[in-house]
């Protein structure tokens, strides 16, 4: 996940009370029509139950970012 996409799902995610389960967390995202990218990264987290929008950034698979071998470091 890229820090952009870390915005995608921040603001896909507004609004929404925590604590919610995946199931939750995409059916409120695409209620909110997010992108299709967001939408797959939602999908991919493990199936339990988040506290906030952190947990679920954190939970969301890394992706390489530009030439960065292996992904990117959060920080």
């Amino acid at each position: 996940m890229t820090k952009r996409d870390e915005m995608r799902v921040d603001k896909a995610l507004q609004g929404l009370e925590f604590p919610a389960d995946r199931e939750q967390l995409v059916d409120f995202a695409t209620d909110r029509e997010a992108d299709s990218e967001t939408l797959t990264a939602l999908r991919s987290i493990p199936a339990r139950r988040y506290a906030n929008k952190d947990e679920v950034i954190e939970a969301v698979p890394q992706e390489p970012e530009g030439d960065a071998p292996g992904g990117t470091a959060r920080g």
